[in-house]
């Protein structure tokens, strides 16, 4: 259902955050529907030539690509230093043949919400950020929905911006990370070795962030987080605990996207998780 201009200002007059509804319905272009195909060439005529001596072509040189190995010693005892450069010189599983380079996370390292998604994208393996892109927009203006921020250079409530806040207020900034740190070909579904490969590592950042309550975004995110293969339509609306911690589910990003309907749902787990951080909600 396409919304109009009209039916996006009643929202904002109700005061509510507009990043769950559809984007209006753009104006048609009449004059844009006319295509004057253009008239074909006729290939040129081809001239006999002598045929050239067979040549053997040079041997094409391959992109250096990380071998297989294993993860490092002692994960669960690093600091951020030695983490970051653990998930940077990973070669426990082939995912690290064809990534450009992991993506280790971003955020306050003690920060009061900790984000988990699924796994890079083309552009998150491009640049080393989890949720960049389209995707990562619609975060970021759930995130300032809520008055928080994933870090400078996203606007906060009020006409400030994130750089203004103060950089050891961990309440209003997230820390964000994902499931997997490398990219799966294609953007093909996460497999079981490779979701364990890299489980350390996420466990390891959560023991460090400590986070006051977690937000689980994606299938692949909650199923390995809660140990469950329920969907996430059955687990969302209520407060699961990871580790004592106060987890909720909700849907990706990228499927809000692909999914417009779903994003009140998606507002509706945003609030029950700020509910249940100022403590109205237990179980």
């Amino acid at each position: 259902m396409s919304w109009t201009p009209r039916q996006h200002a009643m929202l904002a007059e109700m005061g509510t955050p507009l990043w769950f509804a559809p984007e209006p319905a753009a104006e048609s272009d009449a004059s844009s529907a006319i295509r004057v195909p253009s008239p074909i060439q006729p290939e040129p005529a081809l001239v006999p030539t002598q045929a050239a001596p067979s040549l053997v072509p040079p041997p094409v040189s391959q992109p250096v690509m990380a071998q297989r190995g294993s993860r490092p010693d002692g994960v669960a005892s690093m600091g951020w230093v030695q983490l970051r450069e653990a998930v940077a010189g990973c070669t426990a599983c082939r995912l690290c043949e064809g990534r450009t380079q992991a993506v280790f996370g971003v955020g306050h390292p003690n920060a009061h919400w900790m984000i988990i998604g699924e796994a890079p994208g083309e552009q998150e393996d491009r640049q080393g950020e989890p949720f960049v892109g389209k995707s990562g927009q619609l975060l970021d203006n759930m995130l300032r929905a809520l008055g928080l921020s994933r870090g400078p250079g996203v606007d906060l409530p009020g006409g400030g911006d994130a750089k203004d806040a103060p950089a050891n207020d961990p309440a209003r900034q997230v820390f964000i990370a994902n499931t997997l740190k490398c990219r799966p070909p294609g953007n093909r579904n996460p497999e079981p070795e490779e979701l364990a490969q890299c489980e350390p590592y996420l466990l390891r950042q959560i023991e460090l962030v400590q986070p006051k309550i977690i937000l689980a975004m994606g299938r692949f995110a909650v199923q390995s987080l809660l140990r469950t293969t329920e969907p996430i339509g059955k687990l969302r609306g209520r407060v699961h605990r990871f580790q004592e911690v106060p987890l909720i589910v909700t849907y990706h990003p990228a499927y809000l996207l692909r999914n417009l309907q779903e994003k009140s749902k998606a507002w509706d787990d945003l609030c029950l998780a700020q509910t249940t951080l100022m403590g109205g909600v237990t179980s």
